[in-house]
């Protein structure tokens, strides 16, 4: 048989041209890896172990990796998977409802002869940073990091908007006056102490993150600081004594509780120091939402016997399932979950995430973290995340439990992405060089700038030995899109690098920007 001489030339011009783009893609990857090899050869990585996976959002072609399938401590990136687990079981709709309700009747008067009973739903904002759009707000370093950090910022909402919204509606059920008790049901699941920074008790009820914000600037040197403290409630007694030092001295600030809702707050602040945020965290979350309940009624009409406590008081409660017999007076309906989880994710929120657990246990009817775990791994395994190669202790990062793979972290990643409600998930994520933790962790003109959304992670111990830390962790783990147009699911773990020789962990946060960068201009 003859074959026709064009049929030959077309046929080699092919395999040139296949060969071509093989050899294209080869020095792509090649160049790829030079690139990533030389960035993870820096001096300060020399003890570290790396970790990561990038590959194909759609294909799961992996396009670099190392150690994809060992553990990395995680850090924060445990809150992808929480809030996952969370999504899942409530649904982005899902809004909390926090009613109050009367024990005992109502004379024509407006007297009740009885109390009045805020039952806890869990709302981890209670209305305390909703926006005129009915948007939770934040910023890029929340006020639950202020003790860590010198840039946390408060959000310009009321911390009690939902508290005065709750008694504005007790007064418009004609209630003038309660006899009885102003109490708080607090039973809705076991409280349970958080992980991470900020603050540690988790409780169904969370009033400005049951924390006090301080704020201070400075003045002249050798005079006091301006110093303010919200949100106000005659529970507590602030006694401030923080002046304002010469520029460049070291900052101080000490808050502590002297018994008896007596609070001192100690403290220097140099001259050229700009607005600084610190917080403390109450002592009874609940006496707590109690006393700014109480005050509430009062400056909405209502006359209230009742006087603030720093405990809750211990009279007894109605069963839970009798709440149907008594009559609601008042209701506070949330935002979506959705706004919830955006939250959590993009400022890294601590107490929210280690709430999360137990939300989805109350979802199950349920009310121990180690309830809400199990239901997290039934949702992980359905979701083809290799579960037997994971380990939390909880829903926030930062428990010494924690450990995850690269590999394990993309799996969800995928699975996530394949979602009716992704869009959800995607966009609760903070974005490079734009919001939330990402929000500097790449220079103003880089290219990778808005090409990735993706949760970032932080952990850092005290090294006693040389009065210095250790980042346990510094990860980043979400979705990317590259410089051609492809999308990315990626993690990277870097664990065990020493804070010496000005590397910070905003230093390792701007390194896994540029990885980021690397991968999004080489692929």
């Amino acid at each position: 048989m003859m074959i026709r001489a064009d049929y030959r030339h077309r046929t080699a011009s092919l395999a040139l041209a296949i060969l071509a783009a093989l050899c294209l893609v080869a020095r792509s990857e090649d160049k790829l890896s030079k690139r990533i090899e030389e960035h993870l050869a820096q001096p300060h990585f020399k003890t570290a172990h790396w970790g990561f996976l990038f590959v194909d959002l759609k294909t799961g072609e992996v396009v670099t990796e190392r150690n994809s399938e060992k553990l990395f401590v995680p850090a924060s990136t445990t809150k992808l998977f929480s809030t996952a687990a969370a999504l899942d079981a409530l649904g982005g709709d899902y809004r909390f409802h926090t009613p109050i309700y009367r024990r005992g009747s109502v004379d024509e008067s407006g007297r009740l002869d009885g109390d009045l009973i805020l039952v806890a739903s869990g709302d981890l904002t209670l209305g305390g940073r909703t926006t005129e759009k009915g948007e939770i707000a934040f910023q890029d370093t929340d006020h639950i990091y202020a003790n860590w950090s010198g840039d946390a910022k408060l959000t310009t909402q009321d911390p009690l908007a939902g508290i005065h919204e709750l008694a504005k509606k007790v007064a418009a059920a004609g209630i003038r006056r309660v006899k009885g008790d102003v109490l708080i049901d607090d039973r809705l699941f076991t409280h349970t102490e958080g992980s991470g920074s900020g603050p540690q008790v988790v409780t169904p009820i969370m009033v400005n993150d049951n924390v006090l914000d301080f704020t201070f600037d400075p003045t002249e040197p050798g005079q006091p600081a301006k110093t303010t403290w919200r949100p106000h409630t005659a529970l507590y007694s602030v006694h401030f004594d923080v002046n304002t030092v010469k520029e460049n001295e070291p900052l101080e600030t000490h808050i502590r509780h002297t018994g008896d809702g007596h609070i001192r707050v100690t403290g220097k602040i140099p001259a050229n120091k700009s607005h600084l945020v610190r917080i403390g965290e109450v002592p009874d979350a609940t006496a707590f939402a109690r006393a700014v309940l109480i005050e509430s009624l009062r400056k909405h009409g209502i006359e209230v016997t009742a006087e603030l406590s720093q405990k809750h008081p211990t009279k007894s409660l109605p069963d839970r399932d009798k709440y149907h017999d008594l009559t609601k007076v008042a209701e506070l309906v949330s935002p979506p979950f959705a706004e919830n989880a955006k939250l959590v994710l993009k400022v890294s929120h601590n107490l929210h995430a280690s709430a999360l657990p137990l939300l989805v246990a109350v979802k199950h009817g349920k009310q121990t973290i180690q309830e809400g775990m199990k239901f997290e791994r039934e949702f992980l395994a359905k979701s083809g995340v290799d579960v037997d190669t994971i380990s939390f202790g909880g829903g926030a990062g930062g428990a010494r439990a924690d450990y995850v793979t690269p590999a394990a972290t993309v799996q969800l990643l995928r699975h996530m992405a394949g979602r009716p409600d992704f869009n959800i998930y995607e966009r609760a994520l903070p974005i490079l060089g734009v919001d939330g933790t990402l929000a500097h962790s790449i220079g103003a003109n880089s290219p990778a700038k808005g090409n990735v959304q993706a949760k970032t992670g932080t952990l850092t111990w005290d090294n006693l030995l040389f009065e210095r830390g250790l980042c346990t962790s510094k990860a980043i783990a979400g979705y990317m899109t590259t410089a051609k147009g492809e999308r990315l699911a990626f993690a990277a773990f870097v664990n065990g690098v020493h804070m010496k020789d000005g590397i910070t962990t905003t230093r390792l946060g701007s390194d896994l920007g540029k990885l980021c960068e690397i991968v999004h201009l080489e692929r």
